[in-house]
């Protein structure tokens, strides 16, 4: 892990720095405009490495810690997966007026028809003692007059890892809303030139939330995997706020007969 050097030349050096921008906060309502013009410029270049270590730090170091909580392995499970949107800190944390086709972070891709666009969504900072996972994604919607709204998650190579059909993929979600909605989980498997499709409903009013895809009833070619992902799907979800405290997923072969 690395450190950084923090001998006594360093911590004068910030105390200077502290001093020097002290005065130009105090004195920058009377400066005259070039001088605030230069003071501005640097202040911008300061800033952004301030916000980035201040992001990243307040990610690691706000319980649950990042990565100190990993996601529950069920028994007998050979795979094991928690998206980055619920692992760790993104750059930029939240999009307002979100368009179709946007990608929050690597795994995640938002998709909607509505002309509208009254859709905002946020990575938050679970702060919960109950809370697994550190980060959560909140979804405000407002006006909605779209057919459908969905997050697209890529799973990663490890989950078509010698994928067979008699494994069962689950899906374990946490999930807060204001108001009821359904929420659809389809699982997409594509082998070749053909892709299965599997659909759940998450059953959020259930003390046991957690779903599972049985590959058992897809036609899936073992030897042509190349790839899954899954679609959340929101049905009716105008003038409602859902809150996706935690999302894991997992592979587990199903026990021989």
């Amino acid at each position: 892990m690395g450190k950084l050097d923090d001998g006594l030349m360093d911590r004068w050096l910030h105390r200077r720095t502290l001093t020097r921008w002290g005065r130009v906060a105090r004195e920058a309502a009377d400066l005259d405009p070039v001088a605030l013009q230069t003071y501005r410029t640097r202040a911008r270049q300061i800033r952004q490495y301030l916000d980035r270590v201040l992001y990243v730090a307040d990610g690691r170091l706000t319980k649950p810690l990042v990565g100190a909580r990993k996601a529950a392995e069920p028994s007998d499970c050979d795979w094991v997966w928690r998206p980055e949107l619920w692992s760790g800190p993104l750059p930029g944390a939240g999009i307002a007026g979100v368009e179709t086709n946007t990608m929050i972070g690597q795994e995640a891709t938002v998709f909607h028809d509505c002309p509208l666009n009254e859709l905002t969504i946020r990575q938050l900072r679970n702060a919960r003692e109950e809370d697994q996972a550190p980060f959560g994604l909140r979804l405000d919607v407002f006006r909605f007059d779209g057919s459908f709204l969905s997050i697209v998650l890529d799973l990663p190579p490890a989950a078509v890892n010698g994928l067979k059909k008699r494994h069962l993929i689950r899906l374990d979600p946490i999930v807060e809303m204001e108001n009821p909605l359904e929420i659809f989980a389809r699982l997409n498997v594509k082998h070749g030139p053909n892709t299965d499709q599997i659909v759940r409903e998450l059953p959020l009013h259930e003390d046991n939330r957690m779903v599972e895809f049985d590959l058992a009833y897809t036609k899936m070619n073992e030897k042509r995997v190349e790839r899954m992902w899954v679609d959340l799907i929101f049905e009716r979800p105008e003038m409602n706020q859902v809150v996706l405290r935690d999302l894991t997923f997992s592979r587990r072969p199903r026990a021989e007969l």
